[in-house]
C-alpha cells in the first residue's frame, strides 16, 4: 500500500530525506566527481612528472656555456682540418697556392704533371710531378714556405742542379734562364684530400696547360 510522504512521521521524512541523500551522493560520486578525481590525479601526476624533468635539466644550466663554447670549439678545429686536408680534390686552390708561394720566394714553376691519386682508408694522395727554376736561396725559401702552408704538401725525389745542365735533375724542357737563376729543380708535392676516391688519370704536360690538373 503506497503512503503519501507527507503521512509519515517527522522522524521517517529526515530519514528518507537524509537516504535520498545519500543515494545522490554516491550517484554523483561514481559518475561526476570521481571522474573529475581521476582528471586531476592524472593532471597532478603529469606536473609532478614535468616538475621532476625541469629539476634534472636545471641542473645542466651551469654546464650550458661550457657546452657551447665546446661545440665552437669543435667547430673551428673542423674548419681547420678542412683546410688542411678538404674534403675535395680542390686541384685549382692547390696549384693557385703553390704558384703563389713560388712567386713570393722569386721562383719560376715551370711544370705541374699530375700522377695517378693514391687511395688510402681514410683520406688519398695527390701527387704532383714539378719542375721549377730560380736563385739558389730563393729556392730554399720556397721549400720553407710550402713547409709551412695550411695545407698540407709532402715533397719528396728532390733533385737539384744548375741551369747550365737541367738535364741531371731530369728536366723534361730547358728554358731562357734569367742571369741571376742558377737552379733548377725537380720533385714531388703530394697534397691530400678526404671523402673521394675516384683513381685521376695521369698525364704529362708543360704548366700553361696544367696537364693532368683536373679538379
Amino acid at each position: 500500500m503506497a503512503m503519501n510522504f507527507n503521512e509519515l512521521s517527522g522522524l521517517k521524512q529526515w530519514a528518507v530525506v537524509i537516504f535520498g541523500g545519500a543515494l545522490v551522493t554516491v550517484a554523483l560520486y561514481f559518475t561526476v566527481f570521481k571522474n573529475q578525481s581521476d582528471k586531476n590525479a592524472a593532471a597532478q601526476h603529469a606536473l609532478q612528472d614535468k616538475v621532476r624533468e625541469n629539476n634534472e635539466l636545471e641542473s645542466y644550466r651551469p654546464k650550458l656555456k661550457d657546452i657551447e663554447r665546446q661545440l665552437a670549439n669543435l667547430k673551428q678545429q673542423l674548419e681547420i682540418e678542412r683546410r688542411i686536408v678538404p674534403d675535395d680534390k680542390s686541384v685549382d686552390a692547390f696549384i693557385e697556392t703553390m704558384d703563389g708561394e713560388a712567386a713570393k720566394a722569386g721562383v719560376e714553376v715551370r711544370r705541374y704533371t699530375a700522377k695517378p691519386v693514391a687511395a688510402k682508408e681514410y683520406y688519398s694522395e695527390l701527387p704532383f710531378d714539378m719542375e721549377m727554376d730560380g736563385p739558389y736561396y730563393s729556392m730554399l725559401n720556397f721549400f720553407d714556405r710550402v713547409g709551412k702552408l695550411e695545407r698540407i704538401v709532402n715533397i719528396s725525389g728532390l733533385m737539384v742542379s744548375n741551369t747550365k745542365d737541367p738535364g741531371s735533375a731530369k728536366a723534361k724542357h730547358t728554358y731562357q734562364y734569367a742571369p741571376n737563376e742558377s737552379v733548377v729543380a725537380t720533385f714531388t708535392a703530394t697534397t691530400f684530400f678526404s671523402h673521394d676516391l675516384e683513381p685521376a688519370v695521369a698525364s704529362t704536360g708543360t704548366k700553361p696547360g696544367m696537364a693532368g690538373a683536373g679538379k
